[in-house]
């Protein structure tokens, strides 16, 4: 099953030609790769082409940068976890489409997925909610608690539900982001789309 109407989503910034895009690419390569207490604006400029003067135009701070990008990258998330609540209609078909998605980017966009779900980042963002409180994960709990009252899966508080819905897939991504896992991710899916479901749904047909 492919993730239809989302391929096109992709946190569009990547994809940008202006400078200030440019500079938060940089910045997203760099603190994926170094880490980011280990990057400073200079090494920020210098991977951009930009003047440092820019940098500061645009952004007050290093932490600010990082703000920037975080949230521009969880509005890009938030978009496409509505293309596919919009897309589908249970949460059956919303949750497999969902883990295709999140195996695909990984692959895709390793350095995205690694800022998004791997960095710590309330070390750096102290004020920022922790990324399973954010808009794109409260979509998701969203998504599942329609499910319980819908009756589709088993009544149960809806974060262990959607825990066992999505836990496995972010384990392996995060596995993939760790260099433990090899490539591929897609192929991989559908294994992780079952065993999920199975254990959701309580032994039902986890082809729904």
């Amino acid at each position: 099953m492919k993730i239809s109407g989302t391929q096109g989503v992709v946190w569009s910034f990547a994809q940008s030609n202006s400078r200030r895009e440019e500079v938060l690419v940089a910045a997203l390569n760099l603190f994926t790769r170094r880490g980011y207490f280990n990057t400073s604006i200079h090494d920020i400029q210098k991977a951009a082409g930009v003047s440092t003067g820019f940098i500061y135009h645009h952004f007050s701070s290093k932490e600010d940068l990082a703000r920037a990008l975080y949230l521009q990258l969880l509005e890009g998330m938030a978009t496409d976890i509505a293309a596919i609540a919009g897309g589908y209609k249970t949460l059956a078909d919303r949750g497999r489409a969902l883990i295709e998605y999140f195996l695909a980017m990984a692959e895709s966009r390793p350095e995205t997925m690694a800022f998004v779900i791997h960095a710590r980042h309330r070390e750096f963002l102290p004020d920022e909610k922790p990324i399973c409180s954010s808009a794109p994960f409260m979509m998701m709990l969203d998504m599942v608690q329609e499910g319980i009252d819908s009756g589709e899966v088993r009544k149960v508080e809806t974060v262990i539900a959607a825990t066992t819905l999505f836990g496995g897939c972010f384990r392996l991504i995060h596995l993939f982001l760790d260099g433990v896992v090899d490539p591929p991710l897609s192929p991989r899916a559908e294994d992780v789309w079952s065993c999920a479901w199975i254990g959701l749904a309580g032994g039902g047909d986890e082809k729904t």
